[in-house]
C-alpha cells in the first residue's frame, strides 16, 4: 500500500468549497486584506469552476432555472436563456475566480476537519497526495450535491434507478416508462422535460403536491428563511426545499396539471421486480425510477468534530453561519443559506465571523 505524500500548510482561514457561498466568503476575506493562497486557501473537489452547477444536464437551460444570483461586486449580466445553465455558471464562476485572483486549489477533496488543539486541522487529498492545513478558522461551503437522498422502501426493483445528480439527457429515456419520485421543483421539471421528448412518465409523491398560487417576493423568501432558521437554531435538520417552499403554481405547471402530466399517483408502498405497488393498492410497471427526492447537507468531513445534535442537525447561532459547538467553524450553504440569495449573504457573514476570530487571536 502506497503511503500518500503529506504536506502541512498554515493558513488563517480555509474555505471548503468554491460554489456560490464559498466564493462569496472568499471575496470578503480578500476585501478585508487577506491574500489568497497565503493567508487563506480555497479548496474545491470539482475539477472545474461552477460548483454543483458544473454537473447539471445539457437540457437544463438558464431560462428554466429559478435564477442565478450575482456574486459580490461582479454582475452576471444577461446571458442567453437558451444556453445550458451549467455552461453559463462555469464560465461566470471561472471569470470571478480570475477577477478575484482566488487561486482555488482543485480538485482537492477535504476528507476531514479535526480539532488539533488551538488550530483546526483540515485534511485534503488529490491524486495520491495529501495536504494537512492548520487553520484558525474554517468556512465549510460544501453544499448538498454529494449527498442525494433516496428513501427506503420494501422490495427490490431490477430496472434502472438514478438520482437527480445522475441525470444525463432526456433522450436516454426514450422508449422507456419512467417513474419520477419526489415532491419538489426538480421532479416537476423532469416530468415536463421528459414529456417534451415523448417519454412516458408517472409521478409519485408521499403527500399531495404542495402547490402555492401566490406572488413571490422578498417577504415570501424571508418567511421561508425564517422557518428554516428556526429548525437549524434548534439543532434540527433543515428539511427538503419542497417542505419549506412548496411548488409555485405558474402557467406552465398549471398546463401540466391539466394534461395529467403533473398529477401525482400518491406514495409508494413497495418496490417490485419490474415496478412499484402504490399506496392506493394499484401496481405500475416501469423501466426506470428517477429519485428526485432531494439532497442532504454534505457534512461528512465534519464528523470528527462530533457536532451533530440529538435532533440530527448542526445547532446554529443567530447569525445562521456560526456553529454553536465549534466557534472556529462557519457553515454556509446550510439551512437558510442554501438558497441562491441566502448563500451570498451567508458568505459575507462567515467571512466577518472568521475575521473577528482572527482579530481576537491577534489581540490575545
Amino acid at each position: 500500500m502506497t503511503v500518500p505524500t503529506v504536506t502541512t500548510l498554515r493558513r488563517d482561514v480555509v474555505v471548503i468549497g468554491a460554489g456560490q457561498a464559498g466564493l462569496s466568503a472568499s471575496h470578503f476575506l480578500r476585501k478585508a486584506g487577506l491574500e489568497p493562497g497565503v493567508d487563506f486557501e480555497v479548496l474545491d473537489a470539482n475539477p472545474t469552476p461552477g460548483g454543483a452547477w458544473s454537473h447539471r444536464w445539457d437540457a437544463l437551460t438558464l431560462g428554466a432555472v429559478h435564477g442565478i444570483h450575482d456574486l459580490p461586486d461582479f454582475p452576471l449580466g444577461t446571458p442567453d436563456p437558451a444556453e445550458p445553465a451549467r455552461e453559463v455558471v462555469k464560465r461566470y464562476y471561472d471569470a470571478y475566480e480570475r477577477h478575484e485572483n482566488l487561486r482555488v486549489q482543485r480538485p482537492w477533496k477535504v476528507t476531514a476537519v479535526e480539532d488539533a488543539g488551538e488550530p483546526l486541522l483540515v485534511r485534503a487529498e488529490h491524486a495520491g497526495a495529501r495536504r494537512d492545513y492548520l487553520a484558525d478558522a474554517v468556512i465549510s461551503a460544501t453544499g448538498t450535491w454529494d449527498r442525494p437522498y433516496v428513501p427506503r422502501y420494501p422490495g427490490h426493483f431490477t430496472g434502472i434507478q438514478l438520482t437527480t445528480r445522475d441525470f444525463g439527457a432526456p433522450e436516454d429515456f426514450q422508449g422507456k416508462r419512467v417513474l419520477v419520485v419526489g415532491g419538489g421543483a426538480s421532479a416537476v421539471q423532469f416530468l415536463l422535460l421528459l414529456e417534451r421528448y415523448g417519454v412516458q412518465t408517472l409521478w409519485s409523491t408521499r403527500r399531495p403536491p404542495q402547490w402555492i398560487d401566490r406572488t413571490v417576493g422578498p417577504r415570501w423568501g424571508a418567511e421561508v428563511e425564517q422557518r428554516v432558521a428556526a429548525k437549524t437554531r434548534a439543532g434540527l435538520p433543515p428539511g427538503s426545499v419542497a417542505s419549506n417552499t412548496g411548488l409555485l403554481l405558474g402557467p406552465e405547471y398549471a398546463a401540466g396539471i391539466e394534461r395529467g402530466t403533473l398529477v401525482s399517483r400518491g406514495g409508494i408502498a413497495r418496490l417490485t421486480e419490474h415496478g412499484v405497488d402504490l399506496a392506493d393498492g394499484s401496481h405500475e410497471d416501469v423501466d426506470v425510477i428517477l429519485w428526485a427526492t432531494g439532497f442532504r447537507a454534505s457534512l461528512g468531513h465534519l464528523t470528527p468534530l462530533r457536532l451533530r445534535e440529538p435532533g440530527g442537525g448542526l445547532r446554529m447561532a443567530a447569525d445562521d453561519v456560526s456553529v454553536i459547538k465549534e466557534p472556529r467553524l462557519f457553515a454556509v450553504g446550510y439551512g437558510p443559506s442554501a438558497s441562491t440569495l441566502g448563500a451570498t449573504r451567508a458568505g459575507r457573514r462567515a467571512a466577518r465571523g472568521a475575521l473577528r476570530l482572527l482579530d481576537r487571536r491577534a489581540a490575545a
